[in-house]
């Protein structure tokens, strides 16, 4: 399979929110993640942000992506992805009772290989204006 191949399998998988379990067969088993988002910041594994991903759909089940972009750097080792997220607050769980809002979020995804799998994945996303979106801030 490509780099490409792989990391669009990762995407749908994680996107779709099938957490880890979905995600792993893509991945080196300790690979690192990273963002400069408010409510991902703390999260240092790509493990952990794709179970973070599957908590999310737990409580935004109508929550899917479109796919603006892709992108291939062999050069780099880096496949990177910008989608936008649409999802409704309407389940429980999350930082508050369900607001019944919606957001449209736009995110990028930086995906780096090493040996035909992900070893780290940068995310930007302004996560700011999504929870304002969404009534959480």
């Amino acid at each position: 399979m490509s780099m490409s191949d792989v990391a669009m399998k990762f995407f749908e998988a994680c996107e779709t929110g099938k957490g880890w379990e979905g995600c792993k067969a893509y991945c080196h088993p300790n690979a690192t993640f990273t963002a400069q988002a408010e409510p991902l910041v703390e999260m240092k594994t790509l493990d952990t942000y794709c179970d973070w991903m599957k908590g999310l759909l737990g409580f935004m089940p109508d929550g899917r992506y479109e796919l603006k972009a892709w992108g291939v750097d062999e050069q780099r080792k880096n496949v990177s992805a910008y989608g936008v997220f649409l999802a409704t607050h309407t389940g429980q769980g999350g930082p508050c009772p369900p607001t019944g809002r919606k957001t449209k979020t736009d995110y990028v995804y930086v995906m780096q290989f090493e040996a035909n799998k992900i070893k780290h994945m940068q995310k930007i996303w302004h996560a700011g204006l999504a929870m304002k979106e969404l009534g959480w801030i």
